[in-house]
């Protein structure tokens, strides 16, 4: 496996334009895209946006459905060494949740990802989620205050839900429920583009 990852992000280094940066999304199916196109995906669009305000970034994906942050964390060293990003986005946790795996596993999995990413030269935002409420309001409320205390602990900056403005309206997921539909994509771009945007820099060029 992490020889795949290696040689993935290898093809992927050789397209990059000369003097990009890489922004590393670290993810599990509401980033990997599951059950949208390719192009459909939000990392994708983020990669778009980016372009479109003038910054010297293009995106690396390395988002798996079913990725748990102990599935992220054991691939992230060959991630990093591959991409080399300046910037992380950690968009994990939702899995951990739904299975309810140990708050304080996940909260460990974080940092350490955090931790790594920052050791090898990148800043690090994180995604947070939050839980539905049939997961009881003891669960669902330290679910959410671990992204917090995570990012708190790390320096890290928070997007606290990555679906927010949008979480409560069915019409904006697929079949599952779970999934954003594609449509909904721009609108988790925009929730991380409020955090993303302090980490960027100045934009190398201004688009007329």
């Amino acid at each position: 496996m992490k020889k795949y990852v290696f040689w993935l992000f290898c093809l992927f280094a050789i397209a990059l334009p000369v003097g990009a940066q890489t922004l590393l999304v670290v993810g599990d199916s509401l980033s990997a895209g599951y059950g949208l196109r390719k192009q459909e995906a939000w990392p994708v669009l983020l990669g778009e946006r980016l372009a479109q305000a003038g910054y010297g970034y293009s995106v690396a994906n390395a988002s798996i459905s079913g990725d748990t942050t102990a599935n992220g964390l054991s691939r992230l060293d060959a991630a990093l060494a591959a991409s080399k990003p300046a910037i992380v986005i950690i968009a994990l946790g939702a899995n951990d949740g739904l299975r309810g795996l140990s708050l304080r596993s996940m909260r460990d999995n974080l940092e350490a990802m955090v931790r790594k990413s920052q050791a090898s030269g990148a800043k690090v935002l994180i995604a947070g989620m939050q839980l539905p409420p049939n997961y009881g309001p003891d669960y669902t409320q330290k679910f959410a205050d671990t992204f917090t205390e995570v990012a708190k602990t790390t320096g890290s900056a928070l997007l606290p839900f990555m679906l927010d403005g949008f979480a409560a309206d069915p019409g904006r997921f697929q079949a599952d429920g779970i999934h954003p539909v594609a449509g909904a994509q721009t609108s988790i771009v925009d929730n991380i583009w409020t955090p993303l945007r302090p980490l960027l820099g100045k934009p190398q060029k201004t688009r007329h």
